[in-house]
């Protein structure tokens, strides 16, 4: 079975860091891909970050240039960098694994960036 198990998040302040991390049960190499969600209160959950099984990266345009998804195959990990933060990346992250058309998600995260 299939779990992905998210690091705590936490409670930075605007211009600070963070790092996520998702812990898979299974080899990441049988994902078809991995990424990362994030969803703010009242709006609709949106890809930030995804990292194909070859590695290629993409992100949203709101998060280019200041988080970076990241994987350490050894550890089954993939991990979310997170710099220069704003207020607006204020939101609950959920890791994704992708299978066979077939998504599988951790339990959520929350990060809030205070001023």
């Amino acid at each position: 079975q299939v779990q992905l198990v998210e690091s705590v998040g936490g409670l930075v302040q605007p211009g600070e860091s963070l790092r996520l991390s998702c812990a898979a049960s299974v080899s990441i190499f049988s994902f078809n891909g991995m990424g990362w969600y994030r969803q703010a209160p009242g709006k609709q959950r949106e890809l930030v970050a995804g990292l194909t099984r070859f590695g290629r990266t993409n992100y949203a345009a709101a998060v280019q240039g200041r988080l970076t998804i990241s994987r350490d195959n050894t550890q089954n990990t993939v991990f979310l960098q997170m710099s220069s933060l704003k207020p607006e990346d204020t939101a609950v992250y959920y890791c994704n694994a992708v299978r066979d058309g077939y998504d599988y998600w951790g339990q959520g995260t929350q990060v809030t960036v205070y001023s």
